[in-house]
């Protein structure tokens, strides 16, 4: 007797897990990012696709670097008879077209890193959300540039500050002002910070922007860079290098930890690139993708709002950083 219900114990498990198997067999999730070639969304592109082998569902990646593209990608991933999506968007002013977009080809919507916002500037909260603690994340800039600054035993009367800025997008406004928060609670001269707006999120913006300022104050030697992500930070060190100004007499700060910063540690030579705050690109693909999975197979929505963090990544520390957060 006791065989036999073992056995069908067995059975039926082995029946669950073949049905289980099936249902994830018929789901097709989409991921859609408005960067594809950017190293942080070709990761969140790999850790989704790992969601994807171990659940057995079909995940479709997308870049869509505009609005018009985005909403066509939707469409499309309707007429595929896919499930769901997660999206970075473009635009964050989007957020309604995209929630109508969504519902008319009854679609779950979930998006990572950029959260969308209604007509008003509030964030749509009926749309899942994995994002950035953008403020903390700038804090952690902030004091990793203090703390630096007190070792090379800097005045900071005597130091100015680059604000890379791009302020058409919210993150990027939260973390620099939680950057330059820090700065001036821990006694850097508000006077001394001075903003250099980049047209584009990349190296070459950030260099043109920060070449702008380093020639409007030839009188201050040491400076100190922070802004959106790596590219704004390492544009900002381009711009020292090109006016002759040492890297000891630098101190820029990342956000990212993409493989340009990677690459700025390993040269032989430390260059004013100091520091970044890795941000685990893992939990925003693979764990999106697995809260959108289990909200089409089992009906149970992601939470509301999943806000992550990031470490500080120095040239001696970046390998095991990115070890502990399963980068690497």
């Amino acid at each position: 007797m006791r065989l036999l219900k073992t056995a069908l114990l067995t059975g039926a498990f082995a029946a669950s897990m073949m049905m289980t198997a099936a249902v994830a067999q018929d789901i097709k999730i989409g991921f859609i990012v408005k960067q594809p070639e950017e190293p942080w969304f070709q990761d969140e592109w790999k850790f989704a696709q790992q969601a994807a082998d171990e659940k057995g569902f079909t995940l479709v990646k997308i870049g869509a670097e505009d609005g018009e593209k985005l909403i066509a990608a939707i469409d499309n991933l309707g007429a595929q008879g896919a499930q769901g999506f997660i999206v970075c968007t473009p635009d964050v002013k989007l957020g309604p077209a995209l929630v109508a977009k969504a519902e008319a080809n009854g679609l779950k919507m979930m998006t990572v890193d950029d959260r969308l916002v209604d007509a008003s500037g509030a964030a749509i909260e009926s749309v899942p959300h994995m994002g950035i603690s953008a403020t903390k994340i700038g804090e952690a800039v902030g004091q990793a540039i203090l703390d630096e600054a007190k070792a090379r035993g800097w005045a900071l009367a005597e130091v100015g500050a680059i604000r890379v800025s791009y302020d058409q997008l919210p993150t990027a406004v939260d973390r620099v002002e939680g950057a330059i928060a820090t700065l001036k609670a821990g006694g850097f001269p508000e006077a001394n910070i001075f903003d250099a707006p980049q047209a584009k999120t990349d190296t070459e913006a950030a260099l043109n922007a920060a070449t702008t300022v380093l020639n409007a104050h030839p009188e201050i030697k040491h400076w100190v860079a922070f802004g959106l992500n790596d590219e704004a930070a390492l544009g900002a060190v381009r711009a020292t290098e090109s006016v002759g100004i040492t890297a000891d007499n630098v101190i820029a700060v990342g956000i990212g930890g993409a493989e340009s910063a990677i690459n700025e540690f390993k040269k032989p030579d430390p260059t004013g690139f100091v520091g970044t705050i890795i941000i685990s690109p893992k939990r925003h693909g693979y764990e999106t993708a697995l809260n959108m999975f289990d909200w089409v197979a089992n009906d149970k929505a992601p939470e509301a709002l999943i806000l992550t963090a990031g470490a500080l990544a120095t040239r001696s520390t970046y390998e095991a950083v990115r070890k502990d957060l399963g980068i690497e």
